[in-house]
């Protein structure tokens, strides 16, 4: 992680911005440097305004997203990119993911098909490490944004 960067966005922010809270969280999108450079500036292009994560990987030292969340959005090098506010969270199942999210997104066709595709497979990933397995009823957090700084 690009510490310098990460700090002197936040500062720029908090400057136009005074009422921010004193805490976020910074990280990159994806699991591997491309991944994060992608999703990284579909945020700043403002395409991408929602994201899905594995329920079953927050615990007590990643607490679960919530509403008024400030992020720093790293890129692929670990330097920041964008300072995103969460606006919703749900937790639904997997195969109730929604076309709306899909689209929300933002990747690639930006179809449910696509993100179920997608999606499945990194999830995989992510059960890789943990031995569990990936099924269609896995809680899956869903969560609106909206880009407050570039």
């Amino acid at each position: 992680m690009n510490e310098g960067s990460i700090s002197r966005m936040w500062e720029d922010y908090k400057k136009n911005n005074p009422d921010a809270p004193d805490t976020y969280e910074a990280w990159a999108f994806g699991d591997s440097k491309e991944m994060a450079d992608e999703l990284a500036e579909l945020v700043k292009s403002g395409t991408k305004t929602a994201t899905a994560s594995n329920y079953s990987l927050y615990g007590d030292d990643e607490p679960l997203p919530y509403s008024g969340m400030h992020n720093i959005v790293l890129d692929g090098e670990g330097t920041a990119a964008a300072v995103i506010v969460t606006t919703t969270v749900d937790i639904v199942p997997f195969d109730e993911v929604t076309e709306e999210h899909a689209w929300l997104e933002g990747e690639g066709e930006r179809t449910l098909a696509q993100w179920r595709r997608d999606h499945e497979a990194f999830f995989k990933r992510e059960f890789a490490e943990s031995r569990e397995d990936f099924h269609e009823k896995m809680p899956v957090v869903c969560e609106r944004f909206k880009l407050v700084y570039k």
